[in-house]
């Protein structure tokens, strides 16, 4: 019992000296070490275009904690801010580049932190299934930087960006449009895709969104608004795959209602319907030609 008693002493009094020993070891990796600003900063480049972003991330972060008032430190800020975005710190990278704008807000490069902001945004958009919360805060923040600065050199760049996140946009549209149409809510399917024909004209997805709308409104039986979708769909894209998809819907809802009317009073019934069937394949038709 008091063989147990020792070793329980003994190890107790090891770990403490272990604990003082790492403790006494990190004061030593942490202590401050007076350099020169013009060595940290060119060790902090060094890093950067080793691709060594975090280390260049914290050396960016001593130019300013041990010189923060020379001219390096100012420049430190935005190189800190862009080796974070390089780490995929975008949160990161955000508050940085924001504090730089807040600090310094008619730097020559202000304009880069504007830019930045809106890139860690942009690099976080999420697949149209997902919340788009982070595309449409960088759709804002590529928004502000053009307008602020239109003569940017950035601005060339945020203008791409721009249409390719409204074609992200309309596509997470298309895809609610979609589901809609699969639970048979056919009057908020035709919301979605209005919105991406009228608030997303310039996109990819607008064919599809005229197709879905020109059959939408032959199934509601509101013919006048197929045919005024029908002809935008013929007249812009003659040559789409969803024109070929509308023109075949049509045909065949057309075949099908006539294989299911056989007799002649039949017939007459639904001519207005085929009346209308008639003047929309006729869209289709003028616009081939």
């Amino acid at each position: 019992m008091v063989n147990i008693l020792f070793f329980l002493k003994y190890f107790v009094v090891l770990i403490i000296l272990l604990n003082v020993s790492c403790s006494s070891n990190n004061n030593k990796d942490i202590e401050y070490i007076d350099r020169e600003v013009d060595d940290i900063y060119n060790s902090a480049i060094d890093f950067l275009e080793g691709n060594k972003y975090f280390k260049a991330s914290i050396e960016f972060e001593e130019v300013e904690r041990q010189h923060p008032y020379s001219i390096w430190a100012t420049r430190a800020q935005i190189m800190g801010a862009y080796a974070k975005y390089k780490t995929q710190s975008y949160d990161a990278a955000i508050a940085a580049a924001q504090r730089y704008i807040d600090l310094h807000p008619g730097a020559n490069d202000i304009d880069y932190a504007f830019y930045l902001i809106s890139l860690s945004y942009y690099e976080r958009i999420n697949d149209v299934k997902r919340d788009q919360t982070t595309t449409n805060r960088a759709l804002e923040s590529f928004n502000n930087l053009i307008n602020r600065f239109p003569n940017s050199k950035y601005s060339k760049d945020a203008k791409l960006k721009l249409d390719l996140i409204n074609d992200h946009l309309a596509g997470k549209e298309m895809d609610i449009g979609r589901t809609y149409i699969n639970l048979t809510n056919y009057l908020a399917a035709i919301n979605r895709f209005k919105k991406v024909v009228e608030s997303y004209s310039k996109t990819s997805h607008v064919p599809e969104a005229l197709a879905r709308l020109t059959e939408l409104y032959l199934y509601l039986g509101i013919y006048d608004q197929a045919k005024v979708y029908a002809a935008v769909l013929g007249h812009n894209y003659p040559k789409n795959k969803w024109y070929l998809y509308s023109y075949q819907i049509i045909n065949d809802l057309k075949e099908d209602v006539l294989n299911e009317n056989k007799i002649d009073s039949g017939i007459q019934e639904e001519k207005g319907f085929f009346d209308s069937l008639d003047d929309i394949l006729n869209i289709f038709e003028n616009d081939k030609t």
